[in-house]
This record gives structure tokens, C-alpha cells and sequence, in this order.
């Protein structure tokens, strides 16, 4: 199961409807493009252009996947006394005394230029379930962080 915010949904079935219509058209018209180029057996453009048709297709099929085994979680149901899904968490990192701002969300709505941190990163697994005041330990590239959970939000 995908546990997705409802801006979540609708930004993945957008990047979806995006990809059937406008995606599809324009590698349609690459591909006509090469062919019109003649001998297709020596034809570097037509592969390029079947082989980014392929990724087009796979990227198709994993959001229609994702689409269809998502659930909106209403974020007005978030109990706030512990750390889940849609939360967001003002946390210390202990070892550089520094205050840091994240809300935990499925891993295709990640981005970590809005501060929007997946469940499945080691900072978004160690504080699942925690409270306020207690200490998260994450294991991450740099190290292993110690991450105090100062608030909750929704």
C-alpha cells in the first residue's frame, strides 16, 4: 500500500496524464522522424528513440502501479503525539546543535529541496514512531546522527 497526501495523488496522476498524452506524441514523432531516415537496421536515432519509448512505458507503468495501490491519508486523522506518515517534525541534530524542519511523506513524493524527507530514508525510518522528546539515531552517509524531536505538527 502507497500512503500518499491527497496533493501527492494529484501530482503523480497529473506527472501520469502528462506523460499518456504529451510523452507518448513526442516520442511518436521521434520515432517517425527516424524512420523517415531510411535504412532502420543502422539507424542510431530510431534506437535512441524506441529505446527512450521503453522508458517512457516503464515510467507508465509504475505510476499507474502506484496510483492504484495508493490510499489519501487525510491529514486531519494524524494523531500528533507520535511521529507517521504527513507529519511534520522540527528536530536537533545533536552533534552540530542545528534545528531542522521535515514532513515525512511516501518515497514519490520526496523532495528534499521543500524539506519533504521519504518514510523510507534513514532520518524518515528512525523518527517513525517517536515522540516528542525523545532521540532518533540514523545511520546516514556522514554518520550516524542523533536527532531529538522537539515538535509535531500536522
Amino acid at each position: 500500500m502507497n500512503y500518499l497526501s491527497k496533493e501527492g495523488y494529484e501530482s503523480l496522476n497529473a506527472e501520469l496524464r502528462e506523460l499518456k498524452t504529451k510523452g507518448r506524441r513526442d516520442i511518436a514523432g521521434q520515432i517517425a522522424d527516424a524512420r523517415a531516415q531510411g535504412d532502420l537496421s543502422e539507424n542510431a536515432e530510431y534506437d535512441a528513440a524506441k529505446e527512450a519509448q521503453g522508458h517512457l512505458e516503464k515510467k507508465i507503468a509504475e505510476l499507474e502501479h502506484a496510483l492504484a495501490t495508493s490510499k489519501i491519508i487525510d491529514e486531519k486523522n494524524i494523531d500528533n503525539s507520535k511521529v507517521y506518515i504527513l507529519s511534520t517534525v522540527t528536530i536537533l541534530n545533536k552533534k552540530v546543535k542545528k534545528e531542522m524542519k521535515y514532513t515525512l511523506v511516501a518515497p514519490q513524493e520526496a523532495n528534499f529541496k521543500l524539506n519533504k524527507i521519504s518514510i523510507d530514508s534513514p532520518i524518515g525510518q528512525a523518527l517513525l514512531g517517536k515522540a516528542v522528546g525523545e532521540t532518533a539515531e540514523a545511520i546516514v552517509p556522514a554518520g550516524k546522527l542523533e536527532l531529538e524531536i522537539l515538535k509535531i505538527e500536522r
